[in-house]
């Protein structure tokens, strides 16, 4: 080593990095920013194709005509987060009517008719956890079958006909809280309880873990059975919830009814606000801008009196391009 030369060490010498100061754009990403600009578009050319559209009472009537499908729809985000499905929901809002609308038919005071047809309800969703929890038969098989059993035994209840409630039922529907339509009140209520739910609570999280890899969620400790049970009877309570909504706003029950077209509908809404179809994934913000573009479409089909028919084209064609959307969503990850 010659005299005055530097010291080698064994390690490397190499001058230390200075801090990288390149101005970088922050990351602009709004969730659900695809879903909000839709509904945002589907809202202006409303508004361009009828006059009415834009009124505070029609935006209220929207509100209102949405609140009940709105609470289907949180349920069915928290049992599709875990992993879930049930097909039976808008079966169950139909039996719920019709049990509610005879027992106040036959003179039985409304706050009774309300309790036993939610109770019902609640049994409903349990069987359906019992089942796909014990006999491990794909959830869409058992609630399909439900579904088909529900919609017989509806028809078998109102035996055929309609059954009107009283006034006092649908006041409560109808009306309205410092202006705020009640049934508007009640979805807001039940949709932040979900999200509650599911961001702070350790339940949501076990649901999300069960719907990530039920196997995984069992083996960390998570009681997978009763929080299945859990999640298909608050399932069914919700849809009995969402019956009495629209029992007081119909102000009645008749065969075709809630059934199919409401169950599909909240499918719609739950899958293209990004829940996905295989569990582990959800959102309430997400599942209620669905329930609110869907009810848009609806509405204004309705005031360009567009036939009925059209809007379950409509909401089928929505659910199509959903599932296969989330199915690629799936694969990329």
């Amino acid at each position: 080593m010659s005299i005055g030369s530097p010291a080698r060490t064994g390690a490397s010498e190499t001058a230390p990095q200075a801090p990288d100061r390149r101005w970088r754009l922050p990351d602009m990403r709004i969730p659900h920013s695809g879903l909000i600009l839709m509904l945002i578009l589907v809202v202006a050319l409303a508004s361009f194709q009828t006059d009415s559209f834009l009124t505070t009472t029609n935006l209220l009537n929207v509100l209102r005509q949405v609140s009940a499908g709105a609470v289907i729809a949180a349920g069915l985000t928290l049992l599709m987060t875990a992993g879930g499905m049930d097909f039976s929901m808008g079966s169950v809002v139909a039996v719920t009517t019709a049990v509610a609308a005879q027992l106040i038919a036959h003179d039985q005071p409304v706050w009774l008719a309300i309790v036993v047809s939610m109770a019902v309800a609640t049994v409903l969703g349990l069987v359906n956890g019992l089942v796909v929890t014990f006999t491990k038969v794909a959830p869409f098989v058992v609630t399909l079958a439900t579904a088909t059993l529900l919609d017989g035994v509806f028809l078998v209840i109102l035996e055929g006909l309609s059954v009107s409630v009283g006034a006092e039922l649908s006041e409560l529907g109808n009306g309205t809280t410092l202006g705020v339509p009640n049934l508007l009140v009640v979805a807001v209520i039940v949709l932040a309880a979900t999200a509650f739910v599911m961001r702070y609570t350790v339940f949501g999280r076990d649901a999300f873990a069960i719907g990530g890899n039920e196997d995984v969620a069992r083996l960390s400790g998570i009681n997978v059975v009763r929080a299945k049970l859990v999640l298909y009877g608050l399932a069914g309570a919700l849809s009995g919830l969402a019956g009495i909504m629209l029992l007081s706003r119909l102000a009645g029950s008749s065969p075709g009814t809630a059934g199919l077209p409401m169950q599909l509908t909240a499918v719609a809404a739950v899958v293209i606000g990004g829940t996905s179809l295989h569990g582990g994934r959800g959102t309430v913000v997400g599942t209620t801008l669905g329930v609110l573009l869907l009810g848009v479409v609806a509405n204004v089909l309705n005031l360009l009196q567009i036939s009925s028919y059209y809007h379950l084209i409509s909401v089928g064609a929505v659910l199509l391009i959903a599932a296969v959307a989330n199915q690629l969503h799936n694969r990329r990850k």
